[in-house]
């Protein structure tokens, strides 16, 4: 029978709940055992696929399709794991689950009641989820005290009868202030999430405090009397400069020793910290560094939602960072500030502290980054301004790396300015263009006439056949992902239900796997013409009708100026980064 730790948070949300729970795996990774994690929702939407970026943050993809909160991210890049979207639930699901089963008869004539038909579906889900693991971390969404999370406390506190409290452990991740007007650090917050929780019948096994400086004695003692727990499953997490220096942290208070103890355990194996510990040391303290500048469009929003919505991207280059012991420093950039004239006046640019810009100033201001990315993204604002960063960064041999929506602009101006299409352009910003280099297939259109929207995304992973001799193909290889993702794909290749994301391939096909969250493809009416100027494709997916769907484009002679259809940033873990993102960063650091 699996172990369960379910982890919720006090006093506010953003606490840190999902680092927590993902360096709590981390450290049972390194006590030798089988880990996954759930992620559980409160929010009545069925998925993150709807939900806005710069308010709730990105929408990670799993291999299987699913559009999921972040911190299921966070999880995968902490334990290096590929988690299924089974492993995320909201309340959505779960209505929605309960009153189709209801719709279908499958109650047999039962009064279908919130109890016992929502807590058991919530089981249900928890259990499907954690079969052959050793330990299940299961995370609750929310702060203590909302009305959203009582089914979830709910049933967790019913799963615990089931399975009995010796297989099931509470860790509450609170807050404690420290108010700048007394500059003591309070516990009252905590303490009221603590009696919260009680509420539900949950008393926390362990209780993690996050804080800007770390937790005394006299503070540690006052939780400890009022949570009615012994002081060392007290845990101190103050704030830190890298998430990924929590792991280290808590094990220095030996938090994986303690719950093992909990669940009457020993650890399998000693743990070794010295790969992770070195990574955390090239991030803290690079030899070198590096400015990356990321042209995007959320700046709108404030920095803050803006570094959430590409939060994957952020992680992507500290990870390959730390591989290549660079620190990367970067800058976002409001797209916009390219697209403007002699007659604007007050264009912010974020990240640098002039304003009142002119255009031709403006991208001359990417010439102090060592590479640009444009990233995924979707409609019309800002991407003028895009594209003409992309063609600054193409013809002043600056490297640049183009995610999903980065490779379709960078398409458009290598057609533009390179293959003579002036009017060269995606259909989703102008339909009637005489040049739709970028264009939905023929059976999306079908789909998307009927207005169901949800049918036209490739969504997930997809098995791309890579072309030798491309710079593509040699960055996978030398880092050992394409080995990685030749036995990946055949674990895929076994399981039917994914026989659409492999395509058609024939023997001797190398074979790289990465997930997609677009709608619209490069125009295969225009590869040749694109090819014959220069422009290479170093990989494609084909479609089960035979059809060729771009996945990767390069420029032989360019230092690197690489695009990919796909997001390579939801496959980039600390200590095994993207293949693509690797790449990218090695090249801003080598000399102009």
């Amino acid at each position: 029978m699996p172990k369960y730790i379910v982890v919720a948070g006090g006093v506010m949300s953003g606490v840190g709940k999902g680092v927590t729970t993902a360096s709590i795996g981390k450290i049972l990774q390194e006590h030798g055992y089988n880990v996954t994690a759930i992620k559980i929702d409160p929010y009545l939407n069925y998925d993150a696929g709807t939900l806005r970026p710069t308010e709730h943050g990105e929408v990670w993809v799993t291999d299987d399709g699913g559009e999921i909160d972040q911190d299921l991210g966070t999880y995968e890049r902490f334990l290096n794991l590929d988690i299924p979207k089974r492993n995320n639930i909201t309340t959505g699901q779960i209505y929605k689950t309960v009153i189709d089963k209801e719709r279908q008869g499958e109650y047999l004539g039962q009064t279908v009641q919130f109890i016992p038909h929502i807590p058991d579906e919530i089981k249900k889900r928890i259990k499907d989820a954690s079969n052959s693991y050793d330990f299940v971390l299961v995370e609750v969404g929310g702060t203590i005290g909302d009305y959203e999370n009582i089914p979830f406390l709910f049933a967790l506190k019913s799963l615990e009868r089931e399975v009995g409290k010796q297989n099931l452990s509470y860790v509450l991740v609170t807050y404690l202030p420290i108010p700048s007007h007394i500059e003591e650090m309070k516990t009252k917050p905590t303490q009221q999430a603590i009696r919260l929780l009680s509420e539900s019948g949950i008393f926390p096994d362990f209780i993690i405090c996050r804080a800007k400086k770390p937790l005394d004695v006299v503070r540690k003692k006052k939780i400890e009397t009022y949570a009615n727990i012994i002081s060392e499953h007290v845990i101190s997490e103050p704030d830190i400069e890298t998430v990924y220096q929590i792991p280290l942290d808590l094990e220095k208070e030996k938090l994986g020793e303690k719950i093992l103890k909990e669940f009457g355990m020993k650890s399998k194996k000693q743990p070794n910290w010295a790969g992770w510990k070195n990574l955390v040391d090239n991030i803290l303290k690079p030899k070198k560094n590096v400015k990356v500048a990321i042209v995007g469009k959320y700046i709108d929003i404030g920095d803050y939602a803006l570094a959430d919505s590409y939060l994957s991207i952020n992680q992507s280059l500290l990870h390959a960072g730390a591989s290549l012991n660079m620190g990367v420093e970067i800058n976002w950039l409001d797209s916009k500030i390219f697209e403007g004239d002699k007659t604007q006046e007050n264009q912010r640019f974020s990240g640098h502290k002039k304003s009142h810009r002119f255009f031709s100033e403006s991208l001359n201001v990417l010439r102090d980054y060592d590479g640009i990315i444009v990233p995924g993204g979707f409609g019309s604002s800002g991407v003028e301004g895009k594209i003409k960063a992309i063609n600054f960064a193409r013809i002043n041999k600056i490297p640049y790396l183009g995610l999903c929506y980065g490779l379709q602009l960078a398409i458009i101006e290598f057609a533009r300015n390179v293959c003579g299409l002036k009017d060269a352009n995606t259909t989703e910003v102008n339909p009637k263009t005489s040049a739709p280099v970028i264009d939905v297939q023929p059976a999306q259109r079908e789909i998307l006439e009927k207005s169901m929207y949800g049918g036209t995304m490739r969504l997930g992973v997809y098995a791309s056949v890579m072309k030798d001799k491309t710079q593509v193909l040699k960055l996978y290889e030398e880092t050992g992902r394409l080995l990685e993702d030749t036995k990946r794909l055949q674990e895929l290749i076994k399981d039917k239900r994914h026989a659409f994301r492999i395509g058609i391939l024939t023997k001797g096909n190398k074979i790289v796997l990465e997930r997609h969250r677009h709608r619209y493809e490069v125009n295969p009416s225009y590869i040749a013409l694109l090819e014959k100027n220069g422009l290479v494709f170093s990989g494609y997916y084909i479609r089960g009708d035979k059809t060729k769907l771009m996945e990767y484009i390069e420029l032989p002679e360019h230092r690197f100026f690489i695009g990919t259809q796909s997001h390579p940033e939801f496959k980039s873990r600390l200590g095994n980064p993207s293949p693509i993102f690797y790449g990218f960063i090695r090249a801003c650091g080598m000399k102009k």
